[in-house]
């Protein structure tokens, strides 16, 4: 079922994605579109919408904490020997057309406003991939178009102070399970390992799903992975890890990431297995 507020995604026939866009949220929340819920090919849910933990989290999507001061990512900001803090300086991601929909995939065109501003115009194409009976791919790429006549920057609570807390980007949150998920890299294992780490791609293994995310070009897999396991299971890209990303007037900047959805527990030689399938060399 398609309509003007919702898509649904399909892989090898199914349903496993619904995208809501046009969500009605609370202005502290940063509105925006958003896939949820994702699922494996057997139906088993990997995403979670405004959970108690972070009520701003919303499934899959682009959120973004610091665009020249304004909080495009949801909840309090966090100011420089301040901390977290309450302020009224929320932006909302705002749907403007759909270049082409298709079963299994989407082209957007959205409007990044703040204080009755446009700062940012975004190009999203997100499409998937059936990989095999048991596992399928969504291929997410965002890019962001400084639209105004002045230069702007992107930042993180990071960049701002909170070591460690650079999110900001691509962003998924997954399912939150009575045991936290396996996080692991080719080389790599545990948060404390990976969280901050520059890998071509980082997987969350839970009880009976596997999520495994890979930066799809250079410019990607040059940002850090920001990981959650303990506290809750979420994954993202970093735009701004450690230092601000700057963008002159009319500068875009393009990500592209690629995450398997896997039924099942997988191991390090699988999910390495998955992202060839997944990723074009």
């Amino acid at each position: 079922m398609t309509t003007d507020d919702t898509l649904v995604l399909r892989a090898a026939g199914r349903p496993v994605a619904r995208y809501t866009v046009r969500p009605e949220l609370s202005a502290r929340l940063s509105p925006r579109p958003y896939l949820h819920p994702v699922t494996t090919l057997a139906g088993t849910a990997v995403t979670e919408l405004s959970p108690a933990d972070h009520p701003h989290h919303l499934g899959v999507g682009v959120a973004v904490p610091d665009v020249e001061g304004h909080n495009f990512w949801g909840g309090r900001t966090f100011v420089r020997d301040r901390g977290p803090t309450e302020l009224d300086n929320h932006g909302a991601q705002r749907h403007t057309a759909f270049p082409l929909r298709d079963p299994d995939g989407f082209t957007e065109e959205l409007r990044w406003v703040a204080a009755g501003r446009e700062l940012l115009r975004e190009r999203r194409t997100v499409t998937t991939t059936e990989l095999g009976g048991d596992a399928w791919a969504l291929d997410f790429t965002f890019s962001l178009t400084n639209v105004t006549p002045d230069p702007l920057s992107i930042g993180s609570p990071a960049t701002n102070g909170r070591p460690g807390a650079a999110y900001g980007g691509f962003f998924w949150r997954a399912r939150k399970e009575a045991e936290a998920p396996r996080v692991f890299t080719a080389g790599r294992e545990g948060e404390a390992e990976v969280h901050g780490t520059r890998a071509d791609w980082v997987a969350l293994a839970g009880t009976a799903w596997t999520l495994v995310f890979a930066g799809a070009t250079e410019d990607t897999r040059r940002d850090p992975w920001f990981v959650r396991s303990g506290e809750y299971p979420g994954v993202g890209s970093s735009l701004a890890f450690d230092e601000r990303l700057p963008m002159a007037p009319g500068d875009t900047v393009v990500r592209r990431i690629v995450t398997v959805v896997a039924d099942g527990r997988r191991d390090r030689d699988e999910a390495a297995a998955l992202v060839g399938k997944a990723v074009s060399p």
